[in-house]
């Protein structure tokens, strides 16, 4: 059998698992049902033994419409609001540096070695830590497990606790149907996706998939080319790629990387909701933002997955998505730095 035939196989299952994922979602009207059906689908089968693939490009070019989704809510209010995040990005490295000085001596006493241990801690964007983790010589498949892990875990906690203390719907559609989006404004929004996902890659921006696309699409609103966000059902479809991307990281997985790397990365998601827990009720202190926008912007979920659920939740997107961004900035910008330093 040829890689690509293997390869076709591989991904038609994994749609298959994640339709049914989400089917079934939808029927029980459980939260987020296009992104936590596939999401958990894809991992039961891949727990199962069964072959599984993410998408390639296709997934990619899906979620620049999460990047696309956020920029359109960048407008001249929002930017006007920014001086009031102050007191609440300010704390964003404080966050960083309290993960990392919890999760790193965690991972060692695991029996991790230092750039494993130490790119597994960092709550920076999960291809970006995989990156600068291979090149410290760390062991790409464990890390990839661990920050796979954390997401699920803060991903599929995050709507019980909404619904709980808030009594958030998350089973609502995410925006505005396709016929009430002008054709204009879908096509433009498809092209920013496009151009700022590959014009980012070409010039080396991190989360070039979600980022690009979220600076051009935000050009366009602020200049009022654009008035609305993509449709409710291609923000579905983003997350239902979403959800298979983090499913099918589990493809694969043995016995022992279940008990030693999902097992240390179920143990550090619940150190993670205590520290976020922490800060929370610091920042609530300091803040008048909502409760609601406070708790997104310190679940150190995915960056793409804590915008999903923002937008879901009729968040303020622009404060949650500000404050993943930051903190996503400060672990690249630091990371490398501190692993050298710790490493000597």
């Amino acid at each position: 059998m040829t890689y690509a035939l293997s390869l076709t196989r591989r991904r038609l299952l994994t749609l298959l698992a994640a339709a049914v994922g989400a089917a079934l979602f939808v029927a029980l009207s459980l939260p987020l049902p296009f992104l936590l059906g596939p999401m958990l689908a894809c991992l039961i089968v891949a727990l199962a033994g069964a072959p599984m693939a993410d998408m390639g490009a296709v997934g990619v070019f899906m979620r620049t419409f999460l990047g696309v989704a956020i920029g359109a809510t960048v407008t001249p209010g929002m930017l006007a609001a920014l001086p009031s995040y102050g007191i609440t990005l300010a704390v964003v490295p404080l966050f960083v540096l309290a993960i990392g000085a919890v999760g790193y001596p965690f991972f060692r006493k695991m029996g991790f070695d230092h750039p494993t241990a130490f790119y597994s801690a960092m709550p920076g964007g999960l291809q970006d830590m995989l990156v600068f983790g291979a090149e410290a010589g760390g062991d790409v498949r464990a890390m990839s497990l661990i920050h796979a892990t954390r997401v699920l875990v803060i991903v599929t906690a995050a709507p019980v606790i909404l619904h709980l203390a808030w009594g958030a719907d998350l089973t609502l559609p995410p925006g505005i149907p396709f016929s009430q989006v002008p054709l204009y404004e879908i096509a433009l929004m498809a092209l920013a996706g496009l151009i700022g996902w590959k014009g980012g890659e070409r010039i080396g921006l991190f989360g070039a998939s979600i980022l690009g696309p979220l600076i051009l699409t935000a050009a366009l609103s602020l200049s009022g080319i654009i008035h609305s966000r993509p449709p409710a059902e291609v923000i579905m479809a983003s997350q239902f790629f979403i959800g298979i991307a983090v499913g099918a990281k589990y493809s694969g997985i043995t016995w022992r990387e279940l008990r030693v790397d999902v097992g240390a990365g179920i143990a550090f998601s619940l150190m993670l909701a205590a520290i976020s827990l922490a800060v929370f009720a610091l920042v609530s202190l300091l803040s008048d933002a909502p409760p609601l926008d406070l708790l997104l912007a310190f679940l150190p979920g995915g960056q793409a997955e804590m915008a999903v659920i923002a937008i879901v939740a009729g968040a303020d997107v622009a404060f949650v998505v500000a404050h993943h961004l930051l903190r996503i900035f400060v672990v690249i910008l630091l990371a490398p730095l501190i692993a050298r330093w710790t490493g000597r």
